[in-house]
């Protein structure tokens, strides 16, 4: 029985979700219009889904306001919210085959790394903060022999969730999870080129016993859905991972309309930096390579620039350029492939142009740059890397959000900070020394929101998740988290 035959036999009982969770209930769109969700493994067409408008926003907010007001979930008590938030993971972890062959086949994602990565971490996030939902204390003033005064965590109301195409489940439960957790309601809108997962989490939380209302899922275009959302006058805020450009329209919207909160993670152009005195040159170069190609390149923090010291230049190049040649490249669905497809043809062509762009401008390339697989009808590119990239390029400062990785070299600890701040970005930043002065002064001159010492993305749900500049603001994971759901009040009481 081959790998291909045992794909096709998952797949053939699976359900493709492609209804609107509104008010407790599956329902098409109000207008009846559907979009079309294109596989890109295939450039197949899975299935149609709702398409929301305005009028099903409305719908999905009036619902989540209702169910934030009468208090049918943010009066429950702390133990009744944890055991339905369990229930809901327990839900996913039952159906955690089926949630990865929706993330893989609606984004093209290595089947393995969804088993083993993406589900399982959305689960434990969930999880999570259903634990961690009565950790959340007031405080006591210090306040005269005559009054007491305490300040007291509050729910904010209807929280409005957009989250992103490359990790739809994970970054989705990033938000729902600790906005739940703190008695929010809230509406989630998935990304039109990934909205199976969400739906099917939708569906999950319903029958884990969430109440009514408490968690609505929108589908739909970002121009529409995503916008109706961001304007409503009764959302009290958004929580938004994604592209620039549509997080500054987020602020607009929110100056235009109610003033509603945002919160914004918006990407990076990370560098991870190796000095010639790194404690593991295999392991920094793994690093290297999976650091950018891990889901094809698809990650807000993912490591596009590599900065190594001059004098090793050579052979930890070698060392990269090799781990990225022997990458199995392959069907999502297959168990062995490890890099898939890019997430749509937009996204592919994109990275093709950067790729253009990065010859044109005289970066010399030592492997990939090519489309491949197109016989399969989906959309591939392969690992791609550049060497002497310019700091001034365009690969060297634009977000590519694919598979291509630029290598610059430098000649001292001064010269790798100045190229690694020389950007508008600061997600993330890595560094690899055995000098552990040189790690704590260097971490402290980076600028980023999360800074990795002799690894890369090593750090979980425990430590705040966000960026510095234009990479957003605001913090995902850890009980940062609940707070950026919460208002703080004070009450003060005269004793008499």
């Amino acid at each position: 029985m081959t790998l291909a035959f045992d794909a096709a036999r998952a797949l053939a009982g699976l359900s493709l979700p492609g209804q609107a969770v509104i008010d407790g209930a599956r329902v098409e769109a109000a207008s009846g219009a559907t979009f079309l969700n294109v596989s890109p493994r295939d450039g197949r067409v899975l299935n149609p889904v709702a398409s929301c408008q305005a009028i099903d926003v409305d719908r999905a907010v009036a619902s989540a306001r209702t169910a934030f007001e009468d208090g049918r979930w943010r009066n429950l008590g702390p133990r009744q919210k944890k055991t339905v938030l369990f229930r809901l993971a327990d839900l996913m972890a039952r159906d955690a085959e089926e949630l990865a062959l929706l993330e893989s086949l609606d984004v093209g994602k290595p089947i393995t790394d969804a088993r083993s990565v993406d589900v399982p971490l959305a689960i434990n996030t969930c999880r999570w903060y259903a634990e961690a939902l009565d950790k959340v204390y007031g405080e006591v003033g210090a306040s005269p022999a005559d009054r007491l005064s305490f300040a007291t965590h509050e729910p904010l109301g209807v929280i409005g969730a957009i989250v992103p195409w490359n990790f739809p489940l994970h970054m989705a439960m990033w938000k729902v999870a600790p906005a739940l957790a703190m008695g929010n309601s809230v509406v989630l809108k998935p990304a039109e080129q990934s909205p199976l997962t969400a739906l099917k989490m939708g569906e999950l939380a319903l029958e884990a016993g969430l109440p009514t209302g408490v968690l609505n899922v929108v589908p739909g275009l970002g121009p529409t859905a995503g916008e109706a959302l961001a304007q409503h006058m009764d959302v009290d805020m958004i929580a938004f991972t994604g592209s620039g450009s549509t997080g500054r329209r987020l602020m607009e919207a929110s100056a235009c309309s109610n003033l509603k909160r945002v919160s914004l993670e918006l990407g990076g152009k990370s560098p991870q930096i190796v000095f010639a005195d790194c404690p593991d040159l295999e392991a920094a170069a793994q690093a290297a390579a999976w650091g950018v190609f891990y889901n094809q390149g698809e990650v807000c923090t993912a490591a596009s620039r590599l900065l190594v010291e001059e004098s090793i230049r050579s052979e930890f190049v070698a060392r990269v350029v090799q781990i990225a040649r022997d990458m199995v490249v392959g069907d999502p669905l297959d168990p062995a492939t490890q890099f898939g497809a890019m997430v749509s043809e937009r996204q592919m062509n994109t990275a093709l142009s950067f790729i253009a762009t990065a010859h044109s401008q005289g970066a010399r390339r030592l492997l990939g740059g090519e489309r491949i697989r197109q016989d399969s009808g989906g959309f591939y590119v392969e690992p791609t890397i550049f060497d002497q990239v310019a700091p001034d390029s365009t690969l060297a400062r634009e977000e590519i959000f694919g598979p291509v990785l630029g290598v610059m070299s430098f000649l001292g600890e001064d010269e790798a900070i100045q190229l690694a701040n020389d950007t508008v970005y600061g997600l993330a930043a890595g560094l690899w020394t055995t000098d552990i002065s040189r790690a704590l002064r260097c971490a402290r001159k980076l600028k980023a929101g999360l800074v990795w010492i002799n690894g890369w993305d090593a750090c979980d749900i425990t430590m705040p998740f966000g960026g510095f500049k234009q990479s957003g603001f605001g913090r995902d994971r850890s009980l940062h988290a609940l707070h950026k759901y919460a208002d703080l009040k004070s009450v003060s009481v005269t004793l008499r």
